[in-house]
């Protein structure tokens, strides 16, 4: 992967990119799509740079359905932004259209390219140092809960079907110790049993689907800390960005993926166990944050199951690379033979220590809608 890959000519011409096009780079962070920033200066010399991207269509194989999700989301927000009084520039991405009203160009080589606005004065964090990162993270993707809680969701398309459901992917996995493919099941039998045991947590968000207690709302599905742009001034979340995986979905789905990743003491794929626990502190700013963003949105099952919601994503992701393990490592990529599995009892750990605390977790959001 280089920056040679991107014909920026036919790209800007595409897009009816104004102005003497002056270099463009690759951005490193993206695992998913290629992602350039593409410098263009005015005849006043004022430069803008724009966010050109190849959208991965071995992912996402509707690139319609998905500009049409993207497209639909960002409209609503800039609405929302500007009779606000906010600013529509640093506040959402915006989808630049091609001269044919299309939200993507399709080169000759049948790829896909979509170009978002760049905002600038603005970072991304990989790693929590500060409490207060997690919390406004949290105000971030609470804030983006609550501005789409009226979207129409009907419009939105599913890009992954079964992203988030529990259920299938608890019956991937069953699957997957049946078929033993790589005859690893034998060296795993505490962690399939320790799965087994806690079968029936998977369909408890979609048996409360089921009997309408809790809504289908527009979710994000990746609410990991490095999807939010922080200002470099104030340090407050000012964007939520990584829009592909927007669809209908749970709100518990988003939260409890956020605990997940970010109040872990350890890292993903951390091989000491003894290292893994859930960080009581951590996952309070970031209930706090989201509360206060999200909390007039949300219905009292919604806000009941915030805690329980933490556990479910963890499970879910542990069970994914157990499943992944299983079937010979097809899915997820590895850096050595066992790094699914790894990866697995992580997750495991980290289920088992919100166990221990979930009834502190349970209090902490209680204290916390209290005070709302």
């Amino acid at each position: 992967m280089n920056n040679k890959d991107l014909d920026y000519e036919r790209i800007i011409d595409a897009f009816v990119l104004e102005g003497e096009y002056i270099g463009h780079d690759l951005c490193e962070n993206g695992h998913i799509n290629r992602t350039y920033s593409v410098k263009m200066k005015d005849k006043y010399g004022k430069i803008t740079e724009y966010l050109i991207q190849q959208i991965n269509t071995v992912v996402f194989k509707n690139p319609d359905e998905l500009m049409e999700n993207i497209v639909g989301v960002t409209s609503y927000i800039r609405d929302y932004v500007i009779k606000n009084g906010g600013d529509p520039e640093r506040e959402t991405l915006s989808v630049f259209s091609t001269a044919e009203g299309k939200p993507y160009y399709l080169d000759d080589n049948k790829k896909y390219w979509r170009c978002y606005n760049y905002i600038a004065n603005s970072y991304t964090c990989q790693t929590i140092d500060d409490p207060e990162v997690f919390y406004n993270a949290a105000k971030a993707f609470g804030h983006f809960q609550r501005i789409l809680a009226d979207y129409p969701i009907e419009t939105l398309h599913e890009t992954i079907p079964n992203f988030h459901n529990t259920v299938s992917r608890f019956n991937d996995f069953e699957q997957a110790v049946k078929d033993d493919k790589k005859g690893r099941a034998g060296g795993v039998k505490a962690e399939i049993e320790f799965a087994y045991e806690r079968k029936k947590d998977a369909d408890k968000l979609l048996n409360l689907l089921k009997k309408g207690r809790l809504p289908i709302r527009v979710t994000h599905n990746d609410t990991k800390l490095n999807n939010v742009l922080f200002d470099n001034d104030t340090h407050q979340g000012i964007c939520v960005v990584d829009l592909d995986t927007v669809m209908p979905g749970l709100s518990l789905y988003d939260f409890g993926d956020s605990i997940r990743f970010g109040a872990n003491t350890a890292l993903e794929d951390e091989r000491d166990v003894s290292l893994v626990s859930l960080d009581l502190e951590l996952y309070e700013q970031y209930a706090r944050g989201y509360l206060h963003e999200a909390g007039s949105s949300l219905n009292d099952c919604e806000i009941e199951n915030l805690s329980f919601s933490s556990k479910l994503m963890t499970l879910e992701c542990g069970i994914r690379f157990l499943t992944d393990y299983l079937n010979g490592d097809e899915y997820f990529n590895i850096n050595y033979p066992e790094h699914n599995l790894v990866r697995t009892r992580t997750q495991l750990a980290l289920v088992a220590d919100i166990e221990r605390k979930l009834d502190k977790m349970e209090e902490i959001v209680q204290k916390i809608n209290r005070r709302l």
